[in-house]
């Protein structure tokens, strides 16, 4: 039996933090996960570039509010959902992934959290565990399903390769580079046809 997992930024969303550099105007909140394959330093860096400039959850959050979901996700995730089961396996945060997740229709989501203080800044993260794409698909596949897997960042790599099947959705051209063994897809319909070879959908 298969399972998917994907990751949500840059395959079902646009990127939080840039959208939040562009509507703070901070250009270094634009780097993610695409440029820096080290989670733990990108998100001290972030937290860092909130406090200096006196940025909250509250405002975080009002810009994901009006994030939308990329074109054709919803009806991806439904076509999935109607032939096997899909997790999303995100390095994002449950305090941002609220709106995010009813408007994708609720898929299933592992995540990790934020630590605030009393006035609403965000002054740490708690990460799941480590390595939690990977640790994800390890996990089911001890329960004995096959997974295919989809991402399109650095933080994804180690899910891919754990994974029966790993594909990249619209990764930067680093990213293809760097790993050159995974299929790179453009569109929904590109993953389908993989979906639809390796899991018989």
């Amino acid at each position: 039996m298969y399972i998917v997992c994907s990751d949500l930024e840059g395959v079902f969303t646009p990127e939080v933090w840039i959208n939040v550099a562009e509507k703070t105007g901070i250009p270094e909140l634009r780097r993610t996960t695409r440029d820096e394959p080290d989670y733990n330093k990108l998100m001290r860096m972030r937290l860092k570039i909130l406090d200096k400039h006196g940025l909250k959850l509250h405002d975080i959050q009002e810009v994901i509010a009006r994030i939308e979901p990329l074109p054709g996700a919803l009806e991806f995730i439904q076509w999935v959902k109607e032939r096997t089961q899909l997790i999303v396996v995100s390095d994002t945060f449950i305090q941002f992934a609220e709106p995010l997740m009813k408007k994708l229709g609720r898929p299933t989501l592992f995540c990790h959290t934020l630590v605030m203080d009393e006035t609403n800044r965000i002054i740490d993260f708690t990460m799941r565990q480590t390595d939690p794409k990977r640790m994800t698909v390890g996990a089911l596949q001890g329960l004995k399903y096959q997974v295919v897997a989809m991402g399109d960042s650095y933080n994804d790599i180690s899910m891919l390769k754990q994974a029966e099947q790993g594909i990249l959705f619209r990764p930067p051209q680093n990213v293809i580079n760097d790993y050159p063994q995974f299929p790179v897809t453009h569109d929904y319909e590109e993953i389908k046809a993989i979906l639809s070879k390796y899991t018989s959908l």
